[in-house]
């Protein structure tokens, strides 16, 4: 039997400059407590952008300005109910405006603004880690 095609999720990075310092934003997991990014399924009718930042709201309550194109993609494992699914995880930049004081996922995770280099210490999939890392690269001059 052979292995599975990799489903699709769309992801934002959060951003914003905090003190004169580039930060991004980290929630946690709900299942396991992860440092993550805002992520999720794509939908029908919905760009995969605007999934991201939808995500990036519900998850973390950021509204921003999400970039078009993606500055990336990781590949990881996604836990389910019945074992695990592989997981191609398209990364938007999502700068960051405003954030709201309630949002749906709110009591469920916590969420910390951080440098780059910081989150990516944090966060275990080595693709999003060398994404976070390389960020500066990616953002409007």
């Amino acid at each position: 039997m052979g292995e599975k095609r990799p489903r699709t999720q769309c992801a934002a990075v959060p951003y914003a400059i905090v003190d004169n310092r580039l930060c991004v934003l980290l929630v946690t997991s709900r299942d396991t407590g992860r440092w993550i990014v805002p992520k999720g399924w794509p939908k029908k009718k919905v760009k995969p952008c605007d999934q991201a930042a939808q995500e990036a709201f519900e998850e973390a309550g950021v509204i921003g300005k999400i970039a078009k194109k993606p500055i990336g993609s990781y590949r990881y494992q996604k836990r389910l109910k019945k074992g695990s699914v592989a997981c191609d995880v398209e990364v938007f930049l999502l700068k960051a405006e405003r954030e709201a004081e309630d949002w749906r996922e709110r009591q469920q995770r916590t969420k910390r603004w951080m440098p780059p280099a910081e989150a990516a210490g944090l966060v275990s999939e080595a693709g999003l880690a060398e994404l976070l890392l390389k960020l500066g690269d990616f953002l409007p001059s």
